[in-house]
């Protein structure tokens, strides 16, 4: 605690009982993403492919201006989704079946969902379980641009006697 601060400490996040099959969250936000983003971020992540950054050389292979780096849009979505499913901590254990599904372009604005896929307790960590989660990042024509699964521990909720 910082000296001359009352603070008070909270549980953020969600328990692995707060939790059911079929859930949906629509995670609050969104974010829109800009030119100078594509740009930035492909320049600090060394992805030197001119579709990021040139949008004469993108038109010619298609695209219809520079498109978002697919990895910045997956990073945030996924980033998005923290508060809701797993605030609460508990090791990432990856992503699977991670699909862009439409490209992103500068001003486009990109918000996701989440659904609960399934969820058991762990035999291996006591006090601990899976759950497993569907995302979706859409647009805003309601297009879905990608989408992903991901699983984390989750801690269950402390009974009266690990409390006391």
């Amino acid at each position: 605690m910082i000296p001359g601060m009352n603070t008070i400490q909270r549980q953020r996040g969600l328990y692995y009982e707060d939790f059911h099959v079929g859930q949906t969250f629509e995670h609050h936000w969104g974010r829109t993403f800009t030119r100078h983003d594509a740009i930035q971020y492909a320049s600090m992540t060394m992805q030197f492919n001119p579709m990021f950054f040139n949008r004469s050389y993108a038109e010619s292979i298609g695209y219809a201006d520079i498109p978002i780096p697919p990895l910045f849009v997956f990073t945030t979505a996924l980033g998005m989704s923290v508060e809701d499913l797993s605030e609460a901590g508990g090791p990432f254990l990856g992503v699977d079946g991670l699909g862009f599904l439409l490209p992103v372009y500068p001003d486009d604005t990109v918000r996701s969902r989440s659904v609960v896929l399934s969820q058991r307790v762990t035999k291996s960590r006591p006090g601990w379980g899976v759950v497993e989660w569907r995302t979706s990042a859409l647009n805003q024509r309601d297009e879905t641009v990608l989408e992903f699964t991901r699983r984390n521990l989750s801690r269950l909720r402390p009974t009266n006697q690990e409390t006391a």
